[in-house]
């Protein structure tokens, strides 16, 4: 039975949304592999002179863990 482990990472952008998800799922797969699905759990951008500076996330990230990791943990 694959396991499932979800870490929070938050990330940002100054192009917009998709681009601060795209930033995540690139720094977290530095280091997790297995990456099933990214969770926007809260959205907030940053405002310099009445216009939107950067764009920041809080995500969910899913992963499966490889039968392979686990067995070497024990």
């Amino acid at each position: 039975m694959p396991i499932v482990k979800v870490i929070e990472v938050i990330a940002s952008s100054e192009k917009g949304i998709e681009d601060a998800i795209q930033n995540a799922l690139t720094e977290t797969s530095k280091t997790i592999r297995n990456i099933d699905s990214i969770f926007v759990k809260d959205i907030k951008v940053h405002v310099k002179d009445g216009k939107i500076a950067t764009y920041g996330l809080i995500c969910k990230v899913s992963f499966r863990i490889d039968d392979n990791e686990r067995e070497n943990k024990h």
